[in-house]
């Protein structure tokens, strides 16, 4: 969430940020806020105002001993109360309406976010590694998938209908040892702590991470109970703070999950629908950072977060690029957000695996976490960062079809045979009666 002082002292750069983000509904909505922000300081200081002749009345009538004139007193401390009563519900009527609208307003722009209207003005900045040449015509992985009999799709749909699949052999355990060995990374070289956290949260949780309520169309809900099941580990782990105030030398905190995450995927039906690369179910490896609420420090830390992220691809060898976003094509809580692609050699495309993100304070004004710098100090909202280091799905498929051989196995990268036990290739199913 924004500080409404912002919006308040420099309304005509708030409003140029929502053009240059391409959001029209926030755009439109920020004079409302402007309006709602001084009827509630104006209906504050009448409150207050009343609070105060209150008091003071009430001082005066236990002081006051002729019965006629204590009455009187009364009977004006009555009609005051009656005002003052109204004057509060038209506070916190105003105050919900300000919170809500609120709430549907972007994070602004970090300044140094190229500005553009879509997403082909981002910026590639490097590209690290050299794609694989091939002396066979390369396969995308869902026909790589079937052929080593380790992706079934047509049981997937099956059981739970299109955008899903089973992973099954040596495909399920290559999953698992891609997950166990960035967990161990992470947590053993780059520093995190684990969490293994609950799949579902409450609704405020969802709207601390600003998923909604502009999102909830993508969001899956237990209908019956306060329950979302979470579109990424993100939502629980940084939640975990949420209405705390922490000491200033607990931070910067640094956390790492895996979980499951599951997104309805509507606002891309129809895109991506061959293959694992879109589904409502997939698994991912998430950072988490709560750091000190100064530009400088967090710019720094997601940097750094960065660098996390990108080492996993290396040590994968896998082929990938930086892209930052611009304007146009930045989500609605980043104030800056980089973006990890692997190249995949048979789809001949360029997959997002990470999006790493520089939120400011925006997530702990609305989850109400801050800190307090030292003993004594006023409290301050930190920073927090995120970034999938990295999602699932996509690495697959980028190993599937950058590590096939001309014989149709594939090669498993070196770092994760000691998590597949010592397995090495994954072969090709002998035919029955060969």
């Amino acid at each position: 969430m924004l500080d409404i002082k912002i919006i308040r002292e420099e309304p005509e750069r708030v409003k140029q940020a929502m053009r240059d983000l391409n959001d029209e509904d926030a755009l439109s909505r920020i004079d409302l806020i402007i309006e709602l922000d001084e009827r509630r300081r104006a209906l504050l200081v009448e409150v207050e105002e009343m609070r105060g002749q209150k008091n003071k009345a009430s001082k005066i009538i236990g002081q006051t001993r002729n019965p006629d004139e204590r009455q009187a007193k009364i009977n004006e401390m009555k009609s005051l109360n009656a005002r003052l009563e109204k004057q509060e519900a038209d506070l916190r009527e105003v105050e919900a309406s300000l919170d809500e609208e609120m709430l549907w307003i972007p994070n602004l722009p970090a300044e140094d976010v190229p500005v553009g209207p879509d997403e082909e003005h981002n910026i590639v900045l490097r590209e690290e590694g050299e794609q694989p040449a091939f002396d066979f015509e390369p396969l995308p992985h869902w026909e790589i998938g079937p052929i080593l009999d380790i992706i079934d799709f047509e049981r997937g749909t099956k059981l739970s209908g299109t955008r899903f699949y089973v992973l099954k052999g040596l495909g399920a355990r290559l999953q698992r040892a891609l997950i166990t060995w960035m967990l161990d990374i992470h947590i053993l070289e780059h520093g995190y702590t684990e969490i293994y956290p609950p799949f579902m949260v409450r609704e405020h949780c969802v709207v601390g991470t600003g998923n909604l309520p502009k999102f909830g169309m993508n969001l899956y809900k237990d209908h019956e109970e306060d329950f979302y099941w979470v579109p990424t580990a993100e939502v629980p782990v940084t939640n975990l703070h949420r209405e705390e105030i922490l000491d200033g030398d607990e931070l910067p905190k640094y956390y790492v999950a895996y979980t499951p995450c599951f997104r309805r995927e509507k606002m891309s039906a129809g895109r991506d629908v061959r293959g694992i690369k879109r589904g409502h179910q997939f698994d991912k490896v998430e950072l988490v950072k709560v750091v000190e609420g100064d530009p400088e420090v967090s710019d720094a830390e997601h940097k750094k977060l960065l660098a996390d992220a990108e080492d996993i691809a290396t040590r994968l060898g896998l082929p990938y690029r930086i892209v930052q976003m611009c304007t146009g094509d930045l989500s609605f809580v980043a104030a800056k957000k980089y973006d990890i692609e692997v190249w995949a050699a048979g789809s001949q495309e360029w997959l997002e695996v990470s999006s790493v993100s520089n939120f400011h304070d925006f997530q702990a004004r609305r989850m109400n976490m801050r800190y307090r710098p030292e003993p004594g100090a006023p409290t301050r909202y930190p920073h927090t960062l995120n970034g999938s280091a990295l999602a699932l799905p996509r690495v697959m498929i980028a190993i599937l079809e950058n590590y096939q051989q001309a014989d149709g196995s594939v090669l498993i990268p070196e770092v994760l045979r000691p998590y597949m036990g010592g397995v090495e290739v994954i072969p090709v199913p002998e035919v029955e009666g060969s």
